[in-house]
Formats: C-alpha cells, structure tokens, sequence
C-alpha cells in the first residue's frame, strides 16, 4: 500500500486522540475482515506494517504440495517455484494479497467493522480521560442550544449543561466563552456525555481556588458554603496561621479578589464569614452583612437559636424573601429566629426558656457544680469541719436538719460558731421542701386553725362570767400590742440600706463604675439626672434602664411635705 495508509492514521490520531497502536489494531482487523469475507477464513492471513507504519501489506500463508487440494491454504510446486526458486514441497510462502481484488461487498462489511471498532476506541480513551476529571474546572464554548439545555464545545468532544444547572442570572450567545466545572461522565450506547454544571456549590469552591492562592494551598480552609445560585453565597473560611486573615484573604486588597469572582458568577452577591466552633458567634456571623446585637440558644438539642437585631437591621438580616435568614440556617445548622428588641420583650417564653434568654442583656454567673460536702462549702474555717467531722456530720444535709441548740451541744463549737455556720449556709445553700414535708406543714395548718375555731367557740362563756376584769386586760393587749408595732418599727429601721452595693439584684459592674464616680450612696444616685448617669463611663442605656427597676422596685422615696404631715 501507499503512504497515504500511514497519513490516514497520523490523521485519526490526532483528530479522534486514539494512540497509534490502537488505530494499527483497526486497520489490521479491517483487513482480516475483507480477507475473511473473499476467501471464507483468516487463519492463514498474515498483517505486516512497516517500520515507519506507514505502509502495511497483507499477505496468505500457504504451503507448497505437488497436488493442490485447498487453493486457499496450498500452492503447486510449480506457482511456488515462479515466486521463489529455492521453495520445496512442504515449505510455507507468504503470498502478497491485493486489497483492491477484494469484491465491494468485502471491502463495505470490513469498512463498517472498522468504523465501529474507531468509535468504540475513541469512547473508552475520552471516557478515561474525562473520568478522572470530575470536579474540575473545564473552558469551552457554546455551541448550540436545545430545549434550554446547552452543548459546549470542549475540543475532542462536546458537553452538555442542563438547564437546572445554569444560573438564571446567566445568558448565552453563539461562541460564548464558558467556565464550568465537570459535574459527571457517562457512557451511554448513542456516545459520551460529560455533565457541566455552574450552580454546585463545588463550582464556587474551585473559583476561591483559582483566584485565591491561600485556599489553593490550604492556608485558609473553606470550612461550609451554602448557596442559592444567581442571588447570594455565603461562605464560612478558617485560618491555619494565626498570622493570615481568613476573610481577608479571600476579599483581597481593596477586593479585588473577590470581585473576579463575582464577576464570574455574573453579578450574584457573595458574603465571606469567619467560621467560629462557638456557635453564636457562628450564627451572628452567618447573619451578615446585617447587624446582630444578641444571640441566645433556646434549645442546643433541637439546635434552636434567637437572634436579637436592632429595627433597622431587621429587613437585611431577614432579607428578600428571607433568603438572607434561609441561607444563614443552612450555613449555620441552626433554626435561626429572628426578631428585634421590642418583639423580644412581647415573646412568651418558658421559665427555663426565659433564664436561657435572659444572658442576652446581661452577665450570667456560671452555674456551679452542686455540692454535698461541709467541707466543699465557700469560706468555712476549717476548724468547723473537722469538730463537725468529729462529731459525726460530713454532709450539708445533716448540717441543715440540726436546730441551733443541737449544734451547741456539740463539744468546743462556740455560739459564734453556730453563728457563722447558719450565715454560710444561707449564703451558699438552696433549701427546697419535698411534696411530702409541704404536706405535712398543711395538715400542721390546718389543725392550728381547728383549735382556734374551738377556743374562739369556748371564749364568750369565760367572757360573760368575768366583766370588770375584761376591761383591764384589753388595756393591756393594747399596750403590748403597741410595743410590738414600735419594735417592728426600729427592727425596720435597722434592716434600712443605704449602699447602693446592697441594693437586691444590681450588677457587681455597675456598682464599681458608680463607685469610681463616687457614687456610693443610694440618696446620691437618685439626685443624679438620668442624662449625667448615662455619660458616665461603661454605662450603656440597657444598665440605665436596669437601675431604674431595682429603684423603683426597692427604695420608697417619701416626700418632704409628707414628713411634715406625719410630724403635725
């Protein structure tokens, strides 16, 4: 054969991307086809190509005999001598074929076989090439659209970008350059078809790889992304370096490089949060751009948050249609309730609920450990818990069910001894009464009022046989009871605050800011303007609004007119 055999192969190799040795294979069998076809079998056919592959011959192997039975397989001695001298009888020749003998309905059965066998080749070589390549990147270009699907031209084949997987923001034209990312590869009998998508989630992670070299090289960590494609990402990245900033890092100087980005998606809005392991501080990041003032865990088993936000950030935190909100549940894991302050306050919520919340405006102090020990208890000499020890009580409960002349009685404890252990205890212990013990304190009730109804009954007998000395013992009660009610009166005056340290439930932090402006009176605090208060340094209106309450709740303010009054 001619060259033109080697220059059609070159050319199937570069074309179609099939090695040479495979397209060699094709030719070779579409020979043995056309000889089988002619001659009936290709046992003895024989393909040769020559060195440089670019020529190939196609030979019969025959043997010489004197007496030819099978023409297809023997030669006579006197053919065999024609074509060399030196044969003999039993020697085997390789005889050349001529293709162009062969009939056309040989050459057209060879021809399609050979097509075939191409076709099957160049799928299994592009299906292992592309397999490989889900997940990545991959430029090509529109080619031709049809029924909103869209076939991209990638060079040895074509993909394909289903309509569900483009971004309604997106529109194509003839030629367009498309960035995609391979989405999946199948083999199906009509050929390959490589899946592109520009919608997945994956697709903006390789951009940040492109166009981010920290996230490239896993300096900064894509650690979730959410999406809602053609209207708004958001993206939660990690540092492995103290020293690089993960947001940063990703927007760029004077975000450039998050502009490439957006560019490529055509416009959609992308935020890029720092990821946090405690998770409210996740979830006010996952609300951004808006502005979060609190945020409390309402139930950590249901994963249920509340996010508090100021009334002018309601509408972004929320946003169009709530995707802000749905995107920031999705990022964060958690049922996020967004409300402002006002709304808050008019929420219903459980007692348990309430207290979870209630670490929104203020401090809470960490709940400690329960303890059962006398000697676990705050500020206890040690001293009174080794004579308490000796004595036989080691746990609080037994401590609290003593009576103080039980703890007298006990060797070497002091009556000031008994009184600091009753203050440590009331200061650190929480007595709760058992359904039983209330039960008891009823029925306790109620017998005390049987037996005053009984000597209320018996009363006007005693009274109608003594008359004159009634007089004189009601005269009495009077007086006593006046006595009680001025002993009242001065027990009152003692138990009087001033400080406004001990004024019930005010915050140890605005006691010291007040204490360092040199307020420490409570007379002094309420002659303050509420406006002189509110300048005062660490004073937010939550503390001001907080001070009123207590106030207003603990100290009677009595007017000068009404003193005079009483005195008159």
């Amino acid at each position: 054969m001619s060259n033109e055999l080697g220059d059609a192969i070159r050319t199937i190799v570069s074309d179609s991307g099939i090695s040479e040795d495979l397209v060699r294979t094709t030719v070779e069998e579409f020979l043995l086809a056309a000889y089988k076809k002619k001659y009936g079998t290709e046992e003895n056919a024989v393909v040769r190509f020559s060195d440089d592959g670019g020529d190939v011959t196609l030979f019969a192997q025959r043997k010489i005999v004197e007496d030819v039975y099978d023409p297809v397989s023997e030669i006579a001695l006197e053919e065999a001598l024609a074509l060399n001298e030196e044969c003999e009888i039993g020697d085997e020749l390789l005889i050349e074929i001529d293709p162009s003998e062969f009939d056309r309905v040989a050459v057209q059965s060879a021809k399609q076989k050979a097509r075939q066998t191409l076709r099957e080749i160049k799928k299994d070589t592009l299906f292992s090439e592309f397999k490989d390549k889900v997940g990545e990147m991959i430029i090509g270009y529109y080619q031709r659209e049809r029924n909103g699907n869209i076939f991209v031209d990638l060079g040895k084949t074509e993909g394909i970008m289903p309509k569900r997987y483009q971004s309604p923001r997106e529109i194509y034209r003839p030629n367009d350059r498309i960035k995609a990312m391979i989405y999946e590869v199948n083999k199906n009998p009509n050929g390959l078809q490589i899946v592109l998508t520009r919608t997945h989630t994956e697709f903006v992670k390789r951009i940040f790889e492109l166009e981010v070299p920290e996230v490239y090289d896993k300096t900064v960590e894509i650690v979730k992304l959410v999406r809602e494609p053609g209207y708004r990402t958001k993206i939660a990245v990690y540092s492995n370096r103290d020293d690089v900033d993960p947001v940063g890092a990703c927007v760029g100087l004077r975000g450039v490089r998050i502009q490439g980005i957006v560019r490529e998606l055509e416009g959609e809005k992308i935020d890029v949060l720092k990821y946090d392991n405690d998770p409210r501080e996740f979830i006010r990041n996952a609300l951004s751009p808006a502005e979060v003032s609190h945020v409390a865990i309402l139930d950590e088993s249901k994963r249920q948050a509340l996010a508090v936000v100021p009334e002018s950030q309601l509408s972004l935190a929320i946003g169009k249609q709530g995707l802000n909100v749905r995107l920031a549940n999705r990022l964060a894991d958690w049922s996020i309730d967004v409300k402002t302050q006002a709304q808050f306050a008019e929420m219903d919520l459980g007692a348990d609920t309430k207290r979870a919340v209630s670490a929104l405006f203020g401090e809470l102090p960490q709940e400690e450990d329960e303890i059962t020990r006398i000697a676990e208890l705050p500020d206890i000499p040690q001293h009174l818990t080794q004579l308490l020890e000796g004595a036989g009580y080691e746990y609080i409960e037994d401590l609290v069910n003593l009576t103080d002349e039980e703890l007298t009685a006990i060797e070497s404890l002091s009556g000031d001894d008994v009184s600091t252990i009753r203050r440590i205890i009331s200061e650190n212990v929480e007595i709760i009464e058992t359904e039983e013990e209330v039960e008891e304190q009823e029925y306790a009730d109620e017998a005390e009022v049987e037996e005053t109804e009984a000597s209320a009954d018996e009363a006007p007998e005693e009274v109608a046989e003594e008359s004159d000395p009634v007089d004189s013992e009601v005269t009495e009660q009077e007086v006593e009871a006046d006595e009680e009610i001025e002993e009242e009166e001065e027990e009152y005056e003692d138990e009087e605050i001033t400080l406004i340290s001990e004024l019930p439930g005010i915050n140890d932090r605005v006691v010291g800011i007040l204490k360092t402006a040199g307020i420490e009176d409570i007379l002094d605090l309420l002659e303050m303007p509420e406006n002189q208060l509110r300048k005062l340094e660490g004073i937010t209106d939550e503390d001001v609004a907080a001070i009123q309450a207590i106030i207003s709740e603990n100290v009677e303010i009595i007017d000068e007119d009404e003193d005079n009054t009483g005195a008159e």
